[in-house]
């Protein structure tokens, strides 16, 4: 695969070799099926370039995360028709992962990246399990005439690796057939407000290996505002960081995807959580 660097990378202009590298940044401003809140294409330059107000130093890891060595990659062509772009994207993450050592994370774009992106997972790691972090089940088959719509984004991986899901808030009727059902544990928000209680939970349903998935409006909407469908009653910052955290720390997590960032002209809140959030994830990978 072709290794070109972005023009602006993530928090520092100091970029570790592709090789050396522990954790890789490839953005992926894809945006074709968003019902409502539009934006999401300007979801990953926006945390690239909000990512440079972050302080290298992070207090809660209390050091500087980034160097153990962090590359930004080129943005995915998202140019190209839905057939083509879920193909392809397969592909590269593919040849990714043959090549890469270290932890891959991506920044949507709509959710509906999550399709092309963990098959080459599920092809690599045969015991891997799902963690999907969101307001919404994302269980539709398919959705305004796309089985590539961003509210169908897990319906796919979830007929065949274990999914488990927390903040859930959103359940149409047509996906509350698969939600606890088959392949898939679903932990609606309301029922599931003991932190501690969830956390064991998650850590039991979840295998040894890892893909994390976030759509950032799995936060209530005071934490990540700037998002095409929020919800209300959503994870505050610290709840949603004990779950990521122990997660991180008792499984191996081998790639993650941030997703439904739309920034908001004038309030570079959600996008600068955002990059804040992937920093934070890193030190716990670390």
């Amino acid at each position: 695969m072709k290794i070109k660097p972005n023009k602006i990378p993530f928090l520092i202009d100091e970029a570790a070799s592709f090789a050396d590298a522990r954790f890789l940044i490839l953005p992926i401003p894809y945006e074709k099926t968003t019902s409502y809140g539009k934006g999401t294409r300007g979801g990953p330059a926006a945390i690239l370039d909000s990512s440079w107000q972050l302080e290298f130093w992070d207090e809660e890891a209390k050091r500087e995360i980034w160097k153990e060595g962090i590359v930004t990659l080129a943005p995915f062509n998202c140019d190209q028709g839905e057939k083509a772009f879920f193909k392809n994207l397969e592909r590269e993450v593919t040849e990714l992962l043959a090549a890469f050592k270290g932890i891959p994370i991506f920044l949507g774009g709509e959710h509906s990246v999550t399709q092309g992106l963990l098959p080459a997972f599920s092809k690599k790691y045969k015991d891997l399990s799902i963690f999907h972090f969101d307001a919404h089940a994302d269980l539709r088959p398919e959705y305004e005439g796309s089985a590539h719509s961003h509210a169908s984004a897990l319906y796919p991986p979830s007929r065949t690796t274990p999914t488990v899901q927390v903040g859930i808030r959103s359940v149409s009727h047509d996906e509350k057939q698969y939600i606890n059902a088959g392949k898939v544990k679903t932990y609606l928000m309301h029922e599931n407000l003991d932190m501690s209680k969830l956390e064991k939970n998650v850590l039991k349903d979840l295998s040894d290996t890892v893909y994390l998935t976030i759509d950032v409006d799995g936060f209530d909407p005071s934490v990540m505002p700037g998002t095409g469908t929020p919800q209300p009653g959503g994870f505050m910052w610290y709840d949603a960081l004990r779950l990521f955290k122990a997660v991180c720390k008792k499984k191996k997590v081998v790639g993650i995807d941030v997703v439904e960032v739309a920034p908001i002209k004038g309030s570079p809140m959600t996008e600068f959580n955002a990059a804040k959030l992937i920093y934070r994830l890193m030190g716990y990978l670390s």
